[in-house]
């Protein structure tokens, strides 16, 4: 086995699918299946359940992957220290960022880096906005970019950018660009396009559930921009953070109810790990992340 078939291994361990494993790997789903057999013969264990639907590591794959892990760990840092660990920062900065948050946060934190560490370049994972805090604990992204839950979070540290209210949003061309009564009657009569999971859902169900009420449910998506998609459709109005509507292709396609007080306003921010462990490269490069987000002025967006 060599480097290269553990870093293989690596990443369909973390996408736990072949197709997708080997176009990111730039080879063939059966290239990519050639390099496990090989690893599983050389380790005369099984170490993936594979099968038409889905791929699992085995008890002996976990152990393995471990081993992996800390292969390429050492591999990096050999590198570092053979390179003489240049005083000038290279290498790769994995981040997590909603569609949104690529538009809005991210070009001013790549222009600081790129000012200050021309060497360091972003990988970027898009998604919903609900998965950042995950996309940090599990190890795919040093930094994300989500909403900051009111009581913080635990082992994490997070740093506030901006806040947004949270609003309904309809189609100028729906049927809903006018609604009247109470949140309560509104909520009650008027179809709601929704977030499947996240701050924002929380706080809808918390609310409807102390005021008894029944809404009337069109759709549940991930993502803002899907959720703005479908409200486009005049199925129904929308919850978003009023940034997607001011930021994105979507301004002007839109009348905007205010949600008031039921809502709430996203406090939105960088996350990530107050210490990094890895090769002393990713924790430098962590290092240097941080210093650029603690520059990071907090704006409010009404």
């Amino acid at each position: 086995m060599d480097f290269y078939e553990l870093n293989a291994f690596i990443t369909l361990t973390k996408n736990l699918h072949y197709g997708k494993t080997a176009e990111k790997l730039n080879m063939s789903p059966s290239a990519l299946s050639r390099i496990i057999n090989r690893l599983e013969e050389e380790t005369h264990s099984v170490l993936l359940d594979r099968n038409n639907r889905q791929v699992v590591l085995t008890k002996e794959g976990e152990i393995f992957q471990k081993y992996a892990i800390q292969l390429l760990e050492k591999e990096a840092e050999l590198k570092d220290r053979l390179s003489g660990q240049s005083d000038e920062l290279e290498g790769v900065l994995p981040v997590y960022a909603s569609v949104t948050a690529c538009y809005t946060v991210l070009p001013d934190f790549i222009k600081k880096l790129t000012d200050r560490y021309p060497k360091i370049k972003l990988s970027v994972e898009t998604g919903d906005p609900a998965g950042a805090v995950a996309s940090v604990k599990e190890g795919r992204a040093m930094l994300a970019i989500g909403a900051i839950p009111e009581s913080g979070l635990t082992n994490l540290e997070t740093v506030s950018i901006l806040k947004t209210p949270l609003i309904y949003a309809a189609s100028i061309n729906g049927p809903y660009t006018k609604v009247e009564g109470s949140p309560q009657d509104i909520l009650s009569t008027t179809p709601l396009i929704l977030p499947k999971t996240g701050l924002a859902r929380k706080r809808f169900d918390k609310w409807i559930k102390s005021r008894n009420v029944k809404p009337i449910i069109a759709a549940e998506s991930e993502g803002n921009e899907a959720i703005l998609a479908i409200a486009q459709l005049g199925l129904g109005i929308g919850v978003v953070p009023q940034i997607v509507l001011e930021n994105g292709p979507y301004t002007g396609d839109f009348v905007i109810h205010t949600a008031g007080n039921i809502l709430g306003y996203y406090d939105v921010g960088y996350i990530f790990k107050s210490e990094y462990t890895g090769t002393n490269q990713s924790k430098r490069i962590h290092e240097a992340m941080v210093k650029i987000i603690r520059t990071s002025e907090n704006r409010f967006i009404s």
